[in-house]
């Protein structure tokens, strides 16, 4: 967990007036939030005892008439790009690459560690200002921000984290970081409301609580009740089943739903780690359109629509690279086919990582959105849940990968880096919970599900087996020469000790 450091000092580093204004909210909104953590491991463990997620019948949300408001500054957000908040080079170039909207994360892709928090709120506040700037070694000159009107959004850490060392008790992450960016910031600065990205929501109950502390931060700073605006991810399997009843609670908020496929892949795993018939295949042979994703990608833009609030598909893993022309070319045919069909599914822009992925999402989408497009007969209340049959390979080659991709991704953690980018495919901590978690179903179900090696033959996927890849995949790994990232074998070694922990210990929640 995230903890202060020893010699903190409130007044000091946050100066006299956060303090006064973050208490009542911390003995307000944390119980609240433990309460909501509290209900998420009652409806986990209720799906994994086969009372699955599903639709329920129509609330009042569902029922009524209402509808969100657009406001003109935030029309076209045909391609969001994200990063990690602590990295100031990129948080420039992702504003001066001419994207419509710009996501600084403070959290998948953000170390969860003080200095790089710290770190990354001082960068947004100072992009939100216009202000950030980074020495371009190549160029030997200060980069700045060039004026646009790209929306500038931060994504605060999940509910299910909690911030050390300011209280003496344990406090919500999601309300330090909101507190921080808002108390840090005046309307007078901003060309926009501020706005925030919801991460990891489980329920539409968890939407009061945003809701609530976004009107409670507004009445401390004076501003009106709906000054601060969001949009929220969908990236849990119980929460695909009320979206429309997150929209409703957020209606005076939020204006548009994102699909985080990744981090809605691992729930969709953790959610029916109990059935054999959900083990997935290798990852890298899913297919974009694969029907879990694809249902849930059209049932998004039916409900957005119908409510005037924006739909925003996925990122595309697989990134592309200026000095590996065919990784290149591969990585932006991939991202074009991607983009293409999730503007078919009528959503109204995407997340990208790279500023050379901009113009190709955004020659995807029609500008500025598609909201009034609806499909005809569009189905309400499709099939979320069905099981991946007849695509992809199960093999002891992907396990391999999943292993070695859990060894690395976890070194760049120890070396404070909340995402790195392995082999082509930009890897945080949604990828990393994946391959964990596809690793764990393997070990649960390899004995009615074939797992084959590379002579064909099935191989039980057993605790003494997972313990042998994970020590070949790290002698592999330090072995090589040619390694691109940061660390030493020591970083390395360790990094192999706590994942192969995580999955013996059933570590998978997102955190």
């Amino acid at each position: 967990m995230n903890h202060a450091p020893a010699d903190f000092q409130a007044e000091r580093d946050f100066g006299r007036e956060f303090m006064p204004l973050l208490e009542p909210l911390h003995r307000r909104f944390t119980p609240w939030q433990k309460a909501l953590a509290a209900e998420r491991q009652a409806t986990l463990e209720q799906s994994l005892q086969g009372r699955k997620p599903a639709h329920a019948h129509p609330a009042e949300a569902v029922r009524n008439v209402w509808q969100i408001e657009l406001p003109p500054w935030c029309r076209d957000q045909r391609n969001q790009m994200t990063g990690p908040a602590d990295d100031a080079e990129l948080v420039v170039k992702m504003l001066n690459s001419g994207a419509p909207g710009v996501m600084l994360d403070l959290e998948d892709s953000t170390v969860n560690q003080w200095e790089h928090q710290m770190l990354g709120v001082s960068n947004i506040h100072q992009a939100l200002r216009g202000s950030l700037t980074y020495y371009d070694k190549k160029r030997s000159k200060v980069v700045s921000i060039q004026p646009s009107a790209a929306v500038i959004w931060t994504r605060p850490r999940g509910l299910h984290i909690s911030q050390g060392g300011v209280f003496e008790e344990r406090m919500s992450a999601s309300l330090f970081d909101v507190a921080r960016v808002a108390f840090g910031c005046s309307p007078a600065e901003l060309k926009h409301p501020l706005c925030f990205y919801i991460p990891k929501s489980e329920s539409a109950d968890e939407a009061l609580w945003w809701r609530d502390l976004f009107q409670a931060v507004a009445s401390a700073k004076g501003w009106p009740a709906n000054y601060i605006r969001c949009m929220a991810l969908v990236e849990s399997h119980p929460l695909a089943f009320q979206m429309e009843e997150f929209l409703f609670h957020l209606r005076d908020h939020i204006l548009g739903l994102n699909l985080g496929r990744w981090d809605y892949m691992a729930s969709l795993i953790h959610y029916n780690l109990d059935d054999p018939g959900f083990l997935l295949p290798d990852r890298n042979t899913i297919p974009h359109d694969v029907p879990f994703f694809q249902n849930l990608r059209e049932l998004l833009p039916e409900i957005c629509h119908k409510r005037g609030a924006l739909a925003i598909g996925g990122m595309t893993a697989l990134y592309p690279s200026r000095e590996d022309p065919e990784l290149n070319a591969r990585a932006l045919a991939v991202l074009e086919k991607d983009k293409k069909n999730e503007a078919n599914c009528l959503m109204d822009g995407a997340w990208t990582g790279h500023p050379d992925q901009n113009q190709i999402a955004l020659a995807q989408f029609p500008d500025p959105n598609q909201l009034a497009a609806r499909r005809s007969h569009a189905e309400r209340y499709p099939d979320l849940r069905p099981r991946p049959e007849g695509v992809g390979q199960r093999t002891l080659a992907g396990t391999r990968a999943a292993v070695r991709t859990v060894i690395r991704y976890r070194n760049g953690v120890l070396n404070g880096k909340g995402a790195s980018l392995l082999d082509g495919y930009m890897e945080d901590l949604a990828t990393d919970r994946i391959y964990r978690l596809m690793i764990a179903q393997r070990m649960k179900h390899s004995s009615t599900v074939d797992i084959v090696d590379e002579t064909g033959n099935p191989i039980l996927h057993t605790p003494q087996l997972l313990t042998r890849l994970f020590d070949e995949e790290l002698e592999r790994i330090i072995a090589e020469p040619a390694r691109t990232e940061p660390g030493t074998p020591e970083t390395f070694r360790e990094a192999r000790r706590i994942g192969e922990a995580m999955v013996a210990n059933n570590e998978f929640n997102p955190g």
